[in-house]
């Protein structure tokens, strides 16, 4: 192949090419390429040759010299549109700065990833919620700090575990009018007593939950009715002058108790009265049949007490006697 004069520095690499054993057109297609990139614009006659030179070498290179060629003629505004084609490129459309190559086909979107379940979860995914799997739910939680608790939630909303029958809506909104005005009148007692007899705990369990200083089991009791949020923020602010008057303790509570669900609120409720269940059945364990009869074995056996004396001796004068 004879170069035209308009490529004068092809010469020497063109004798070279012509020689056997030296493949030397990957190199003779790079440097065409630059020498015609490097000028702004072109003649007919340039841009002709261009493309017969570029033409047959692009055919003939290996995939990493054509991909160079392809990157720098993608960014030249004035690549023949033979030589576009050949590349598989684009000219860019109005507004577009560089031409564009086809588009690619983006993969399939790969499945999300599940993510491994946490501690929490691996620990409570295995209660079927008996009274004891309950009362460990309910010590955990209750012995728990702030953001610990915030997690137990967090998991249990997820775990599969039954929850508490919903309380029906006519008991629910009764409920909830007594419950604020006693708030209103900073009356523990007849708050926790309402609580306890809509949610069907007893009186320990429900004062624990009023009494709570943190505030996040009153929370759940209160989720589990169906308390408004702004009935609760004013619950919060008159049932214990003293919590009511910290801003930070209030907005905390209340944001918890927006993004709380009401699943893991009817759990906990769940997990409240199965404790309650597991502390009835230890303290009143059934008996054994031979429970007696060991307690029995287990006791010294008692002497009889002796005869006193002075029966004694008129047994003895009556015998004499005689």
């Amino acid at each position: 192949m004879a170069a035209a004069p308009i490529f004068p520095h092809l010469d020497g690499l063109m004798t070279l090419s012509r020689r056997e054993g030296v493949d030397i057109r990957p190199t003779l297609l790079r440097v065409l390429t630059d020498l015609y990139v490097q000028a702004s614009a072109h003649t007919e006659d340039e841009e002709r040759q261009f493309v017969e030179l570029t033409s047959r070498l692009i055919d003939q290179v290996d995939d990493a010299t054509r991909a160079v060629v392809r990157g720098r003629l993608s960014i030249y505004p004035h690549t023949p549109d033979a030589i576009m084609q050949k590349l598989g490129l684009q000219r860019p459309s109005a507004g577009q700065r560089v031409p564009l190559a086809r588009r690619i086909p983006e993969p399939p979107a790969a499945a999300p990833t599940a993510r491994p379940p946490t501690e929490a979860q691996l620990r409570l995914s295995a209660l079927a919620m008996q009274p004891q799997d309950a009362a460990e739910i309910s010590g955990m939680f209750f012995a728990a700090s702030q953001s610990e608790r915030a997690l137990i939630l967090h998991n249990l909303a997820e775990a599969p575990l039954k929850p508490a029958a919903r309380i029906t809506d006519r008991r629910a909104v009764r409920a909830i009018e007594t419950l604020e005005m006693a708030a209103f009148a900073a009356d523990l007692e007849n708050f926790t007593l309402e609580l306890g007899e809509t949610l069907i705990l007893p009186a320990r369990t429900a004062a624990q939950v009023v009494n709570d200083p943190t505030g996040e089991p009153l929370a759940c009791a209160m989720k589990a009715l169906g308390m408004p949020s702004a009935v609760f923020q004013r619950v919060l602010l008159f049932l214990d002058p003293e919590f009511g008057s910290s801003v930070d303790k209030v907005f905390r509570i209340a944001r918890m108790y927006d993004h709380l669900s009401e699943r893991a609120a009817l759990i906990m409720l769940a997990a409240w009265r199965g404790a309650t269940l597991a502390a009835t059945r230890a303290k009143y364990r059934p008996a054994l049949y031979d429970d007696d009869r060991q307690r029995a074995r287990a006791s010294m056996p008692q002497s009889r007490p002796a005869a006193p004396a002075d029966s004694v001796l008129r047994g003895n004068s009556r015998g004499s006697a005689g």
